[in-house]
């Protein structure tokens, strides 16, 4: 039997070397029946104490040397290129399933038939690092829970606070600590959404409160004002004048308090001046029919009145004789404004212009001022001449070089100017605007309703130096002659007159509710003592707000001086 398989074995090489070449399964199909032929062969037993390796061994014959001498095994990837042997789909199922068919006989390999299946997707979601990880294996046994503590929560509040297995205990801890149980200490929360800018749902909210509830920035008092424990000022007005038939207009400047302690009013058509000094009224003439006066203004030594009517027409008045000397026409369109300086007296129109005139010549025109949009209701010079600011209904507050105009283009008959700077921070109509007397490069804007913001601008250099809000519109602005405070009058739904301190902008006196309606005019005696107030309640009010310095105070003792008044109360008909 050996002998026949080396036989065949042998016949089996020497047929691949004729030209089919080595494979694996003639290797296999050799060692196959070398086992067959050492199984078959019968040797002597020996006993296992005597027994030696080497009689283990089987001899080889040379004929089977010679073969194993001749085979050569290539490796995997020149077997899957040879083309010795082609390779059929059945053989190749046959390798994968590690069972390999050949000749009928059969042998087993060590295929590993399971492969590598990778585990099963967690459905755990990815948490941030402030989350714990929830081991149920390190849960302490001593400590209640519930089965669905470990489960992954559906939104963030779920996540931070997982539901307690103890009511009571929580209730207790939140009784403890003070914090309700419907509330978190730290929690996640939306943004708030951005302020509206439209503000008349606060106004709204403002006359639903009320008579003397507190409004923003004020403190609720019985006298109706809030002063600081330094500062003291009179909460009842010094002096109350009857005013028929005053304009209820923002737009509009009404009243003027000149150098020689007259005060002048804008009454429908008619214009009054009442004298301090004496307590007596004169009227200063009619309006033309069809027309109503829009504004006022006294000339710097006082004997002028500048008058300006809806028409656009200009009337300059002498104080002293109250006879009419000209009027100066060329506008088209109301005069909300008048400002002088000197011989020129400037005028704001509503349709945006500023002109200057000079009432020394027939030709007054003598300058022209272009830069607003809108309405100019705001126009004041420092007191230097120098420059002279406007605000205007397009909430843009202007400074401009008073000394020095452009040439005439062709067509013009007077030079224009343009303005040294240019300011669009409030955001509504600018008709409040003072230059400080005692730094003359300080100019304060008021803003409308919808801005009620106090700025206080450099005019060297442009800068913007302060920024106060306050409660409500802004009609009127001043400095105090004595003292670096900063005076405003305010419309609704404060009705307010406010003291501030600068360069601080602290507030240090409020008068709530100085009118019953807003108060819409204001202007400071010559002394610098007192402010007289306008209002749609068709009243005058005089306020004394700061106190005289020394030596004018002595003055006044001795004699009679300026911006001294009288008390009761007067009517102007």
């Amino acid at each position: 039997m050996r002998d026949a398989c080396v036989t065949i074995c042998d016949r089996r090489v020497m047929r691949d070397r004729r030209g089919r070449g080595n494979d694996a399964t003639t290797c296999l199909f050799k060692l196959f029946c070398l086992r067959t032929s050492m199984s078959t062969q019968k040797t002597p037993k020996t006993p296992s104490r005597r027994r030696v390796r080497s009689e283990a061994k089987t001899p080889l014959t040379p004929s089977l040397l010679s073969a194993f001498n001749t085979v050569s095994i290539d490796s995997p990837i020149k077997r899957a290129t040879s083309t010795s042997i082609p390779l059929s789909d059945a053989f190749q199922r046959q390798a994968s399933g590690g069972v390999i068919r050949k000749g009928g006989v059969e042998s087993r390999l060590d295929v590993v038939t399971l492969d590598y299946v990778p585990p099963p997707k967690s459905t755990e979601v990815k948490r941030s690092r402030s989350t714990p990880v929830i081991n149920l294996s390190d849960r302490d046994r001593f400590i209640t829970s519930r089965d669905h503590t470990h489960e992954l929560p559906g939104t963030l509040d779920q996540m931070a606070n997982p539901p307690s297995g103890s009511p009571t205990h929580t209730a207790r801890l939140a009784a403890a600590a003070g914090v309700p149980l419907n509330r978190r200490i730290l929690g996640y929360h939306l943004p708030p959404p951005m302020a509206s800018s439209d503000t008349t749902l606060a106004l709204q909210r403002e006359f639903a409160r009320p008579l003397y509830a507190n409004r923003p920035g004020t403190v609720a008092t019985s006298t109706g004002a809030t002063t600081n424990k330094t500062r003291k000022i009179a909460t009842q007005p010094e002096r109350v004048l009857d005013a028929p038939g005053m304009v209820d207009d923002f737009y509009l400047n009404l009243l003027s308090w000149s150098s020689l302690n007259c005060v002048a009013v804008a009454l429908e058509s008619s214009t009054y001046i009442w004298k301090a000094d004496t307590g007596a009224v004169m009227q200063m003439g009619e309006a033309p029919a069809g027309t109503y006066v829009s504004s006022v203004n006294f000339s710097n030594d006082g004997a002028f009145l500048g008058i300006g009517l809806g028409t656009g027409d200009v009337e300059l008045w002498d104080v002293e004789r109250g006879v009419k000397l000209r009027t100066m026409a060329g506008h088209q369109a109301q005069i909300a404004v008048l400002s002088w300086w000197q011989h020129l007296l400037s005028s704001g129109c509503g349709d945006g212009s500023v002109w200057h005139h000079d009432v020394r010549v027939p030709r007054h025109k003598v300058m022209e001022l272009l830069g607003h949009n809108g309405e100019v209701c705001g126009l004041e010079w420092r007191k230097d001449g120098e420059l002279i600011a406007s605000g205007g209904n397009d909430n843009v507050v202007n400074i401009w070089d008073g000394r020095v105009g452009d040439a005439p283009i062709a067509g013009d008959a007077v030079p224009t100017g343009n303005a040294k700077w240019t300011k669009r921070n409030h955001t509504a109509a600018v008709k409040a605007l003072a230059w400080s007397p005692w730094q003359p490069n300080l100019l304060a804007s008021g803003g409308g309703t919808n801005d009620a913001t106090i700025n206080v601008w450099n005019s060297t250099t442009g800068a913007r130096l302060h920024s106060q809000t306050t409660p409500s519109q802004i009609t009127s602005l001043h400095f105090a002659p004595h003292k670096k405070e900063i005076l405003s009058t305010h419309g609704y739904p404060t009705n307010a007159v406010m003291v501030w301190s600068y360069p601080s902008m602290e507030k240090v006196a409020e008068i709530r509710d100085a009118h019953d309606s807003r108060v819409l005019f204001s202007s400071v005696s010559p002394a610098g003592d007192m402010v007289v107030t306008g209002a749609g309640d068709e009243s005058l009010k005089f306020w004394k707000i700061w106190d005289l310095p020394t030596a004018e105070k002595k003055s006044k003792i001795s004699g009679r001086g300026e911006g001294t008044t009288k008390s009761g109360v007067l009517s102007i008909r």
